[in-house]
């Protein structure tokens, strides 16, 4: 995976990381809209734990229009409906841990007070700059849509049971590539939105 070769954070969020010292490093077509069984299905998918490693690249554009690049680490746990991103640099220092449960988000950087707000992707959006689907990645990371909201999933020509592409809640996920035996899940995903602009290239060491 091609990283972006430079990075930078908005400057609400470069003042808020200085403190830290460094700036963040941080797959034939069938549509599948929501169903009376979805709850369930969600709770059989969620019930689990679920841990992923790897590196992650984020380009997006802030708040003047500019383009920004972000890189580094990340180090997911999932268990049940309660999330834990940890986001590092390229040499191993915690830089954010955001964590996501139902009922409110915390997002923690090192030597400044634990922020809080009933929603993630806000609290990441105000503090970083930028923020990463979390909810959506709970299922996409598997692979497999969301349950709640209609989406469309493209299975790979040369493998039915692998997921090539989903298209859902104005994402689109592509998957790149799968760990090989004995080895399984994925390997590569990249996802875009849009509007707003937002390029996520994620890559799982597992």
């Amino acid at each position: 995976m091609q990283m972006f070769p430079t990075f930078s954070l908005s400057s609400r969020a470069q003042r808020t990381l200085a403190a830290a010292g460094a700036a963040l490093a941080l797959a034939g077509c069938a549509s599948t809209p929501p169903s009376a069984s979805a709850p369930a299905g969600a709770a059989l998918q969620t019930a689990a734990t679920h841990a992923y490693h790897g590196r992650f690249a984020v380009q997006y554009d802030d708040r003047l229009g500019k383009q920004q690049n972000v890189y580094g680490n990340f180090d997911w746990q999932e268990h049940g409906d309660d999330v834990s991103l940890e986001l590092r640099s390229p040499l191993g220092q915690t830089l954010a841990v955001v964590k996501s449960t139902p009922q409110a988000a915390s997002l923690e950087l090192p030597n400044r007070p634990t922020q809080y707000a009933p929603d993630v992707g806000d609290l990441m959006q105000k503090t970083l700059g930028f923020e990463l689907p979390l909810a959506g990645l709970r299922y996409w990371l598997l692979p497999t849509a969301a349950p709640a909201t209609p989406a469309e999933t493209v299975r790979d020509p040369a493998d039915g049971t692998r997921v090539k592409q989903i298209r859902q809640d104005g994402w689109t996920i592509d998957y790149l590539a799968y760990a090989d035996a004995p080895a399984t899940g994925v390997k590569r995903v990249n996802l875009v939105r849009a509007t707003p602009p937002l390029d996520i290239k994620l890559v799982l060491d597992q």
